[in-house]
């Protein structure tokens, strides 16, 4: 199940592969998630020092959270994946200029898991052509109930 989804992601950047990792999160936090309250559209990985690190995720603190802890609401957060497959990013990111973009928030097994991906920035006249993609698409759909229902479009 979805928690957060990054649609901005996929408009900005080509996906070239998608992982999954763990993400370190206190108690405070996994309520508001539950509560809905988190966003990660301006969100991005950062590798330090052979870790992954998730910044710009706001999980907006609940007004019931606890009195003796201080929440922070963009909070850097530590993802957990294998030092291989961490290896493996840290060469294609320095070496052939790719990025590492959340893409959602879900749960798994009882955990919140973030997909993160390798991609490449879209340029201007890519973006274009996506949303020309996506409106014929539409104007597709539409164009078929009309010519389903009989009336003439």
């Amino acid at each position: 199940m979805s928690i957060a989804e990054n649609r901005r992601a996929r408009y900005d950047y080509h996906i070239e592969e998608q992982f999954e990792a763990g993400v370190v999160l206190s108690g405070w936090e996994i309520k508001a998630i539950r509560a809905g309250q988190v966003q990660l559209t301006d969100g991005y990985v950062m590798i330090k020092d052979g870790e992954l690190f998730l910044i710009g995720c706001r999980i907006n603190a609940l007004r019931s959270a606890s009195t003796h802890v201080t929440p922070e609401a963009d909070r850097t957060k530590k993802l957990l994946m294998h030092k291989a497959e961490i290896k493996r990013l840290v060469g294609k990111v320095e070496q052939r200029g790719f990025t590492l973009v959340p893409l959602n928030l879900h749960y798994k097994g009882g955990r919140v898991k973030a997909d993160i991906a390798l991609a490449k920035g879209k340029a201007q006249h890519d973006k274009r052509e996506t949303e020309k993609k996506r409106d014929w698409e539409r104007e597709k759909g539409q164009l078929m109930r009309h010519a389903s229902t009989g009336r003439k479009a």
